[in-house]
């Protein structure tokens, strides 16, 4: 088996449960994914299997495209409901209005730092690791300039904010959803994450790992893309 396999990734599985589950499903070692989803999303995780590896670095870089669900009014050590959440104190309610104005904020991109926990390196060690041992800092969050190309609010019944995000890659939707609930002045974290797209791949593509065979991946197989530079 040579190809890309699309996935919808369930949540509660790290990017790496999927390729063991896959690699024991299909009986090949030689399986990677492109764009790593944190254990509490779900959505579209584009796998390389066999030679398809080698095809996965054309995905390095592409935009993509989430579904989120920022809780206001509270805030989380990890920026999703999987650290410690941590109440605001009660102050006035953001209007539609008022979000939308902090939403400019962000439109079109921003100079935003990694969260704490996150798998970026310092000193060759991973923050995630320095924030469980209490040895991270502010201080050590990277700094990148993302684009964002679209944010939408798709819903808004208090406190739940549920948007759709097109952006660059390497752009943390954890971090998006602290610095709007900053901007709002009450706090704010990521309650739900869903990819869609990956590139030109929409999760709608994607097969589950529920109940999933070999024979139903070989079926959802998409073959190697043509390599352009390749002489006739």
């Amino acid at each position: 088996m040579n190809g890309l396999l699309l996935v919808d990734k369930p949540a509660g599985w790290t990017s790496h449960d999927v390729v063991a589950k896959l690699r024991g499903i299909l009986k090949i070692r030689a399986i990677g994914h492109a764009g790593t989803l944190d254990p509490f999303a779900t959505g579209l995780l584009v796998l390389g299997i066999g030679k398809g590896t080698k095809a996965l670095t054309a995905l390095v870089g592409v935009d993509k495209e989430y579904e989120a669900v920022i809780r206001l009014g509270a805030t989380s050590d990890t920026f999703d409901k999987e650290g410690i959440v941590i109440p605001a104190e009660a102050g006035i309610q953001p209007s539609l209005e008022d979000i939308e104005r902090a939403l400019d904020q962000f439109r079109g991109g921003y100079e935003q730092l990694a969260p704490l926990h996150s798998a970026k390196k310092i000193n060759g060690k991973k923050l995630y690791d320095l924030a469980r041992a209490g040895k991270a800092t502010e201080e050590m969050r990277p700094k990148k300039q993302v684009k964002i190309d679209l944010i939408e609010v798709t819903q808004y019944v208090w406190p739940d904010l549920s948007i759709k995000v097109k952006c660059g890659s390497g752009t943390y939707i954890r971090s998006l959803a602290d610095d709007i609930g900053q901007a709002l002045g009450v706090g704010g974290y990521c309650l739900e994450l869903r990819r869609t797209n990956v590139g030109d791949f929409h999760v709608n593509q994607a097969v589950k790992m529920e109940g999933l065979t070999i024979e139903m991946a070989e079926t959802a197989l998409l073959p190697l893309p043509v390599d352009k530079s390749a002489k006739a």
